[in-house]
């Protein structure tokens, strides 16, 4: 039911998903070594928007590919 293809894709958006969240972190840590306060501020929240969007992709794609094997095994026997 789902080809080669569809794992790979999905693979490689959780591996993208997870270098943003990755970066996410890091952005927000060197946040905290910046002296201008508005900075700061922008700087903190644009990380933590681009975290919590990084982690609900990189959740979704994790669950799509745990249905998908559920349902290839369901499949199969």
């Amino acid at each position: 039911m789902f080809g080669i293809f569809w794992w790979v894709r999905q693979v490689f958006l959780m591996l993208a998903g997870c270098c943003f969240l990755g970066f996410g972190i890091l952005m927000l840590i060197s946040a905290y070594k910046l002296e201008n306060p508005y900075s700061f501020i922008m700087a903190f929240f644009a990380s933590n928007l681009m975290i919590l969007i990084s982690a609900t992709l990189v959740l979704g794609f994790v669950l799509r590919m745990v249905k998908a094997y559920r349902l290839s095994k369901n499949n199969e026997g």
